[in-house]
């Protein structure tokens, strides 16, 4: 059974930072492209980073670019969202997300508000 775990989130100031992870357990995990998302209130679920199966590509947003860095470790079946320079405006629940044979399969989500 394909799980995926997220943690780190919570409540950090404007400018500050947070790391995210998404423990991944069930299928190969250094075998799939990991995608990090995020749903602000009211908005639409949105791609905010992805990064390949052995990390020698990642996407990102143009509104994170230059601020948030997904890594991986596939040793500890485990992806990082590293997030600097926080903005209010990324205030959202965060999802880790992965495809296996054209399922989607997403974890629980993590909250993640900007606030003073």
């Amino acid at each position: 059974q394909v799980q995926l775990v997220e943690s780190g989130g919570g409540l950090v100031q404007p400018g500050g930072s947070l790391r995210l992870s998404c423990v991944v357990s069930g299928f190969t995990f250094s075998a799939y492209s990991m995608y990090w998302y995020r749903q602000a209130p009211g908005k639409e679920r949105e791609l905010v980073a992805g990064i390949t199966s052995r990390s020698d590509s990642t996407n990102y947003a143009d509104s994170v670019k230059g601020r948030f860095t997904i890594s991986r470790d596939n040793a500890k079946n485990t992806v990082y969202l590293e997030m600097n320079t926080l903005k209010p405006e990324d205030t959202a629940v965060y999802y880790c997300k992965t495809k296996k044979r054209g399922v989607a399969y997403w974890g629980q989500g993590t909250q993640v508000t900007v606030s003073s």
